[in-house]
């Protein structure tokens, strides 16, 4: 690999190392909610959550890769930083007192009506996640990753220990000494409650983390700066929204559009505990996109950058299907990740795992259009993606519940990605090898449809026989990449004419 790819990759690997210790522990609370709320409950947390992931998007209006984009000129990087950062502040705080002022009637909207607090809780979550969200972007932009990791891991281990506190801990005191002076402070009828008022102590204390780090600037704030960075980003601002219509509206559609004979809820949660299952292609996705974007940027004005961007996208894959393969060969494993009860959705595991690797591989695509500050196109993407998401939604979830979802997903990132990429040649010619992109494809879903020969067959010898076939994709990706170095082959290929 030439040296910017592993340059790349080292920043990938310092923010994968945050990233991946952080959610693989955020994660673990997957287990924990499964094991202790019914489907039913745990779909609260799953649609609750659905709902931050617009607002966030709406409350931080695309402003991470204009803070990118702008921060770039060293004499207009405080302005830039505190132009920003005073306008989510305003925008940030507005949106939280409007919430909580109207929070009656939207509760009633939301079918919240006996917990309203919950989303008083969430909009204090999103707020927040929106303060920091620039302070985050240029602890990046400065390459400190390892501030960084340690503000996010902080954030996670709090988020955790609280869980386990008003999750497990009380629960145990209460019936063991129900005199205790700790019960003052907890209370069974809250119950789901504690996952978002935990994630909300950590985001508060992760807030207060940045203050200092906020007020060491110069403040300068230049509304004509601001305009440009907000007119740069709306296109963003429009397809970061479009993107999270396909990531998450499923599982608000489920609640509206299942039959009534179905309990909604309990199908929300099989699905979105399922969906987790996807755990390390989702970190895998995070990971890169903390570290692409500067490194996209950083490389626009070099001789060779579409060439490097290229291979970015052909080790991208490679990583991506061994991922998908890791997963579903020893799902017998994975799956106990979750609770037994939600079994029932593994069938979802594999089409996510796929669509999350098309759409990862759009980000890749993406570039084109970020570099020539085209960034409508991105916008108009998203939005077309957006549209094939609710329509199949619309249309399969009545007929085939959470499996039109995960079948919406697919074709939604499978059909942004190949139309990014056929627009994208007219615009910035990057020498994509398809040839090969498809000769890795080829190969995993060949292997993956070979394990289903074996499918009922003692789980012992399925793992056996599955990790022969993880090894033969391995193998041949080392032989085509030339990790195995020619001299040793060619050594090889003599010794047995001669033996």
């Amino acid at each position: 690999m030439a040296n910017p790819i592993k340059q790349l990759a080292g920043q990938t690997a310092i923010y994968g190392l945050s990233s991946i210790i952080g959610r693989l522990l955020n994660y673990l609370l997957v287990p924990l909610y499964t094991r202790i709320f019914i489907p039913e409950i745990y779909g609260v947390v799953t649609e609750l959550y659905a709902y931050a992931t617009f607002l966030l998007i709406l409350l931080t209006y695309g402003t991470e890769t204009g803070f990118f984009r702008y921060a770039q000129d060293k004499s207009k990087f405080n302005t830039v930083f505190s132009s920003l950062q005073t306008s989510l502040t305003i925008t940030s705080l507005l949106f939280f007192g409007l919430v909580t002022l109207f929070v009656s009637p939207i509760a009633n909207a939301l079918k919240y009506t006996a917990n309203p607090e919950y989303i008083i809780y969430l909009a204090g979550i999103v707020a927040l996640d929106a303060l920091i969200s620039i302070p985050f972007a240029r602890l990046r932009f400065e390459n400190k990753s390892l501030r960084f990791a340690i503000y996010r891991l902080l954030n996670i281990g709090i988020n955790i220990g609280l869980n386990l506190f008003f999750l497990i801990l009380c629960p145990k005191i209460a019936t063991n000494n129900p005199d205790s002076i700790i019960l003052n402070i907890w209370s069974p009828n809250i119950g789901v409650g504690y996952v978002f008022i935990s994630n909300l102590v950590a985001n508060i204390f992760t807030f207060l983390m940045f203050i200092p780090y906020i007020i060491n600037v110069k403040y300068r704030f230049d509304l004509n700066i601001l305009k440009q960075i907000l007119w740069y980003s709306a296109p963003l601002l429009i397809g970061g929204f479009a993107g999270m219509i396909n990531e998450t509206i499923d599982r608000i559609l489920l609640k509206f559009l299942l039959p009534e004979s179905v309990n909604a809820m309990e199908q929300i949660g099989i699905y979105g505990a399922n969906y987790k299952l996807a755990i390390l292609m989702t970190l895998f996705i995070q990971m890169f996109r903390y570290a692409a974007d500067p490194f996209f940027f950083a490389q626009k004005e070099k001789r060779d950058a579409p060439e490097t961007y290229a291979k970015v996208m052909q080790w991208f894959v490679i990583f991506g299907l061994t991922i998908f393969l890791g997963v579903m060969f020893y799902i017998d494993i994975v799956k106990f990740f979750i609770d037994s009860s939600y079994h029932s959705g593994l069938r979802v595991v594999p089409i996510l795992l796929l669509a999350n690797l098309f759409m990862g591989m759009y980000y890749n695509l993406s570039i084109w259009y970020k570099l020539n500050d085209k960034t409508k196109f991105g916008a108009y993407l998203a939005l077309f993606g957006a549209g094939v998401t609710i329509i199949l939604n619309i249309i399969l979830i009545p007929i085939i519940g959470y499996m039109g979802s995960a079948w919406a997903t697919f074709a939604c990132y499978f059909i942004m990605m190949l139309s990014s990429y056929t627009i994208g040649k007219k615009h910035y010619k990057i020498p994509y090898n398809i040839k090969k992109i498809l000769k890795y494809f080829a190969l995993a879903l060949i292997l993956y449809a070979i394990s289903y020969i074996y499918a009922d067959f003692v789980i012992w010898l399925r793992l056996i026989l599955n990790s022969i076939l993880m090894f033969v994709y391995l193998s041949v990706v080392a032989i085509s990449e030339k990790i195995i170095p020619s001299k040793k082959l060619k050594l090889n290929k003599n010794e047995s004419k001669n033996s």
